[in-house]
């Protein structure tokens, strides 16, 4: 390395040396470029793999990607045992590339012995590979208790299941209500995406049903839940339904010490704030470098053409690359604009790409 000094000495004696020139020649630079993006070692930390077809498998080895494969009680999806067969044989045969997060039912809930069936039911995941659990949107929007209410992810009775986790030091990981589009008409949500999915799903679409609870009320909810269990490793999945404001998700952040947030299937929703305040943006990337998990919520399900699953996924990831690691300009369809790249620095891609998912799932006790 060449001290300022001596850097200033040889300019001063006519221009650079040969071994300063070797030595910038050989300084890596600053930010990655879209052709670095197969040697660098990534996670997904939010994807499904809902079959057993190597296409997921295959495609993460093609661009050095492991997957963390999130078991959800979504009814579009295989039931919980067929998605848990799946989980189950990835995570023997290709253990170093495919991981997985169970989950659990919420049939019986408020019900003797409830707790206690789901904590084993974890145990059991757990010695069979699970690195986390997933609670699902259902929890505040679908179920209902036997006097017809809702049953919110504050509830007391998720309270043993919550503080076992915590106690076993696994993470949780929770979609809470939406993206805040959907309580917005069609025409004025944010995201082409967003616009299709409720579109197709008018059950989700929450503009259409005042009855149901508000954004602030969930968010209230899940937020009050992660304050009352602080040990508790905690994932808010999908920017923790915060897409819409990276101020509101610092604050989130700020708030619970205990929490990360990870990106799937919310990234134009970041990119719509990026192309109005490209610097806010960034500048919240790198000051919550270490609290931030690189996903996308890329899902094979049965049925599905591996070959064009593969094709897409690979375009999904670099097309992301690009946005987060480069200073590159690509258009992005979902929100209509030419998006600039927010070029984090390397070390920043690191953590965001690898070193936080591999912290919070893989490097615990």
């Amino acid at each position: 390395m060449i001290s300022n000094t001596r850097r200033s000495l040889m300019l001063a004696a006519g221009g650079l040396s040969a071994l300063a020139l070797s030595a910038c020649a050989t300084t890596p630079p600053a930010i990655y470029a879209a052709s670095d993006f197969a040697a660098i070692r990534k996670i997904d930390a939010h994807v499904h793999v809902n079959v057993a077809d190597d296409a997921f498998v295959d495609q993460a080895r093609a661009d050095n990607f492991e997957v963390l494969s999130i078991n959800v009680d979504y009814p579009a999806f295989p039931s919980l045992a067929d998605q848990a067969e799946v989980a189950h044989h990835y995570a023997e045969v290709e253990p170093e590339r495919f991981h997985y997060a169970t989950t659990f039912s919420m049939q019986g809930f408020g019900q003797a012995g409830w707790a206690e069936r789901t904590n084993a039911h974890i145990d059991a995941e757990v010695r069979r590979g699970a690195v986390a659990v997933k609670v699902w949107k259902n929890v505040g929007m679908v179920e209902r208790d036997a006097a017809g209410d809702l049953i919110f992810i504050d509830d007391a009775g998720f309270d043993p299941v919550f503080d076992h986790l915590a106690a076993t030091d696994i993470p949780l990981i929770a979609h809470q209500a939406e993206p805040y589009n959907c309580w917005l008409p069609l025409d004025q949500m944010t995201t082409r995406n967003d616009r299709l999915y409720f579109s197709a799903h008018p059950e989700y679409h929450m503009y259409l049903h005042p009855e149901m609870p508000s954004y602030q009320d969930l968010m209230a909810r899940r937020d009050a839940m992660v304050a009352r269990h602080p040990d508790l490793p905690f994932v808010g999945a999908h920017m923790a339904s915060l897409e819409w404001s990276v101020d509101e998700a610092a604050k989130f952040l700020d708030a619970h010490p205990n929490a990360v947030i990870e990106t799937a299937a919310r990234m134009a929703q970041i990119q719509y704030q990026s192309v109005r305040d490209y610097r806010k943006v960034r500048d919240f990337f790198i000051r919550y470098q270490d609290r931030i998990l690189y996903g996308t919520d890329l899902t094979l399900n049965p049925g599905e053409d591996p070959t064009a699953f593969r094709q897409a996924a690979h375009d999904y990831w670099t097309s992301d690359w690009a946005y987060l690691a480069t200073a590159d300009t690509q258009h992005v369809e979902d929100i209509g604009a030419e998006v600039k790249g927010l070029a984090l620095p390397r070390s920043v891609i690191d953590k965001i790409y690898y070193a936080n998912a591999r912290r919070e799932f893989f490097s615990r006790p």
